[in-house]
C-alpha cells in the first residue's frame, strides 16, 4: 500500500451506545420524518426550510442556535418545517481548510477522526434533545451516515459528490428525503441522473457488507447555482430557470418530483446577505406558475448567530469559520417573510 494506516474507527453501534436515542426521541423523530415526508409525497402544502451554518464547528454555538429555532418554528409552524442544518463535514475544493467537525472536533487543534465521530453524534444527540428538532447533515461520506443514521430528517449530496456512484447507490438504501444537488458546472443531466439512480434498487458493497437497497422515492433536486469554464457564477433560481429546469425534470417521470432552492453557493456568488431577496423572489415565481409552485417546495438557506465568516483564530461565539451566513436577526425576519408568502 501506498499509504499507512493509522488509526481503527469504532463501529457505528458502539459509538450509537455512548450517545444513544431514547424512545421519547424516536418518537419525535417519527412526527418529524412524517411531517418532512408529507411536504415530498405532496400531502401537505408546508415549504421545507433547512436553515442554519455552513459547517458546525462549535457544539455550545451549534445548541445555542438550534434552540433559537425551535421557538421560531412554534411561530411558523402552520407554513414552514424549519430542518436544522448540523453540517460535520466540509468538501473542500482544493482538499485544504477546515474539513468539518468529523475530522477536527477542535478546529484549532490536529485532526482527530475518532474523536470527531464521537463529538459529532454528540452534537447531534445534544442540539435534538435541547430543540425538540431533528436535522439535516451532507452526505460527503457515505460510510459514516450509520453514526447518524437515527438523528437525520434530511440528507444532502453536495456538487462535488452527485455523480459519485457510492452516493447515489447509498442514498437509494435512505427512508428519509436526500437532496442531489446540481453539480458545480450547472450541468442538470447529472443531477437528474443521480435521482433516477437514487430510485431505484441496487446491491452493492458497504462498509464490508453486500447491501441490498428498494431505492428512495424521496430523492429530489437542489438547485444551488453554478460555475462556467472561467469561474464566473450563475443562478439557477429564476423564474426562467425554475420553468425550464421543472420541464426537464417532470419529462423524466422520476417519482415525486421536487425542487429546493439554496439560496446561497452559486446563486448568491456567496453574498450571503443576498439570501432573503433570493428566497422572496423564488417566491414571487411560485405565486406566478402553478407549475413552480407545485414543484419547488423548499430552501436552503446558510445562517448562524452572527453575520459573515471569521478565521478559526478568531473565536467569535456563533459565527462561520468557512462560509459567511446570514446573522440571526436577519434570519428571523427572512423566516416570518417567507411564512406569510407560503
Amino acid at each position: 500500500m501506498s499509504f499507512e494506516l493509522i488509526g481503527e474507527i469504532p463501529l457505528p453501534e458502539t459509538i450509537r451506545e455512548m450517545h444513544p436515542v431514547t424512545p421519547e426521541m424516536q418518537k419525535i423523530k417519527a412526527r418529524r420524518d412524517a411531517e418532512i415526508r408529507d411536504i415530498f409525497l405532496r400531502k401537505s402544502n408546508k415549504m421545507l426550510l433547512i436553515i442554519g451554518p455552513c459547517s458546525a464547528h462549535n457544539e455550545d454555538a451549534v445548541c445555542e442556535y438550534v434552540s433559537r429555532l425551535a421557538k421560531l418554528q412554534d411561530e411558523v409552524t402552520d407554513k414552514l418545517v424549519l430542518c436544522q442544518r448540523v453540517y460535520t463535514n466540509k468538501p473542500r475544493t482544493t482538499g485544504e481548510g477546515y474539513k468539518g467537525m468529523a475530522h477536527q472536533p477542535d478546529p484549532e487543534k490536529d485532526p482527530d477522526l475518532v474523536e470527531g465521530i464521537v463529538a459529532i453524534r454528540k452534537m447531534h444527540i445534544r442540539a435534538f434533545c435541547e430543540s425538540g428538532l431533528t436535522a439535516a447533515d451532507e452526505m460527503l461520506y457515505p460510510g459514516n451516515f450509520p453514526y447518524l443514521e437515527d438523528v437525520l430528517s434530511y440528507v444532502a449530496v453536495g456538487a462535488r459528490s452527485v455523480e459519485n456512484q457510492e452516493h447515489r447507490l447509498t442514498i437509494s438504501g435512505l427512508d428519509v428525503p436526500a437532496g442531489m444537488k446540481n453539480p458545480t458546472g450547472g450541468d442538470i443531466s447529472v443531477m437528474l441522473n443521480a435521482i433516477r439512480a437514487a430510485q431505484i434498487p441496487h446491491e452493492f458493497t458497504y462498509n464490508r457488507w453486500i447491501a441490498r437497497t428498494e431505492g428512495n422515492p424521496l430523492a429530489h433536486a437542489i438547485l444551488r447555482g453554478y460555475v462556467d469554464a472561467s469561474g464566473r457564477s450563475f443562478p439557477n433560481y429564476h423564474y426562467e430557470d425554475l420553468a425550464f429546469i421543472s420541464e426537464q425534470y417532470m419529462s423524466r417521470g422520476l417519482e415525486n418530483p421536487i425542487l429546493i432552492v439554496d439560496t446561497n453557493h452559486n446563486n448568491s456568488n456567496k453574498q450571503f446577505a443576498e439570501q432573503p431577496r433570493i428566497g422572496l423572489e423564488v417566491m414571487r415565481s411560485r405565486q406566478s406558475s402553478n407549475e413552480i409552485r407545485d414543484i419547488v417546495r423548499g430552501m436552503m438557506v446558510e445562517s448562524y448567530l452572527v453575520e459573515g465568516s471569521q478565521g478559526v483564530e478568531d473565536g467569535v461565539f456563533g459565527k462561520s469559520i468557512t462560509d459567511p451566513c446570514l446573522g440571526w436577526v436577519d434570519s428571523e425576519r427572512f423566516v416570518k417573510d417567507l411564512a406569510e408568502r407560503v
